[in-house]
């Protein structure tokens, strides 16, 4: 499979008129000068240094705010430095993240000029009170009506979704991820809401009108999610926002989910559950086989899911590496009669 390397060019906050309860842009993104075309080339040429010279597919991708929000001359400017890279063939495209409600045939079709190649909108939630208890400015029409427009131009579709907002459950989750299977992306994101500092959330949350999820039920809904995205052939690229020197426990967090590997605790969430049904029925210590580059996953964070598994079962587990093995393919190799 080939390998596909983003090079990250925020644009935080412009372009939104929106404050979002739980967004502080300059703090996701740890940037709060506005990016300048000059930038552009600089941010592109410091990555490029770093990919492969072959062999990969690698995209300038601008995010961090609604760049589809600021002045078409300004969305045109920034990709104009991405047009020699790409007519040279160092970068194979662009995408970008945007608001539902700031897609229209006039942006799009310049979008299409500039070499875009994915579109991916915020839709946080597909339930109507969620949306407007996290001031979120859009309904999800907005979100169907961008998604089709989008995918009507030939641009590859994405869609980022948010758990535990103000007014979500499990259920309204469940219900959003379903109305993003309907609308066919090709990939999806699934970012637990974070309280960061110097937002209305944090206000909220000091206040008592705002309840965080906890770790746990956070990964649990993950899992649920993560599942049924994969069932309808969607690939989820990320779980979790990426930590930065500003998002971490330490720092800008101030409440929330947050874990720096949040995506490998849903992942070994996912092993812990095919690994206990594998065991089912045996009365012993048990050898685990899976693939080799999935045993940090297999074993859990911590070793979490074999301390689990040692203390239900009252045996010895253990875990090994087989490279024949695909991904989530568990075999029970050896076992000793109790």
């Amino acid at each position: 499979m080939q390998r596909k390397y983003n090079i990250p060019i925020f644009v935080p906050h412009k372009g939104c008129p929106f404050d979002c309860v739980f967004c502080n842009q300059n703090r996701i993104t740890g940037q709060i000068k506005e990016t300048a075309p000059d930038d552009v080339t600089e941010t592109i040429e410091r990555y490029l240094h770093t990919l492969p010279k072959s062999g990969a597919a690698v995209e300038a991708a601008f995010f961090g705010g609604s760049f589809t929000g600021i002045p078409i001359e300004e969305q045109s400017a920034l990709m104009e430095r991405v047009q020699p890279y790409i007519s040279s063939g160092r970068i194979d495209g662009i995408r970008l993240s945007t608001r539902p409600d700031y897609i229209d045939d006039e942006i799009l079709k310049n979008l299409k000029k500039y070499g875009v190649t994915t579109i991916e909108l915020g839709v946080q939630s597909m339930c109507d009170e969620v949306l407007k208890s996290s001031n979120r400015g859009h309904t999800s029409a907005h979100v169907e009506y961008a998604a089709r427009l989008i995918k009507s131009y030939g641009f590859s579709l994405g869609l980022q979704m948010m758990t535990g907002l103000p007014g979500d459950t499990d259920e309204r989750s469940v219900y959003t991820a379903e109305r993003i299977i309907a609308l066919g992306p090709k990939c999806v994101r699934i970012y637990p809401t974070l309280t960061i500092a110097g937002t209305y959330l944090e206000k909220m949350y000091n206040e008592g009108r705002y309840v965080p999820q906890t770790l746990d039920e956070a990964v649990s809904l993950a899992k649920q999610l993560l599942l049924m995205f994969e069932k309808a052939g969607i690939s989820v690229i990320r779980i979790g926002l990426q930590p930065t020197d500003e998002i971490n426990e330490n720092a800008s967090v101030v409440a929330g989910p947050f874990h720096s590997a949040f995506g490998e605790l849903v992942e070994g969430e996912i092993y812990y559950d095919i690994i206990k049904d594998k065991l089912n029925g045996y009365t012993g210590d048990a050898e685990i086989l899976v693939n080799t580059k999935e045993i940090s996953k297999a074993i859990g964070n911590k070793r979490r899911n074999i301390t689990r598994l040692c203390r239900e079962t009252g045996h010895r587990i253990t875990v090994k590496g087989d490279d024949k093995l695909a991904k989530r393919e568990v075999r029970v190799i050896a076992f000793k009669t109790a």
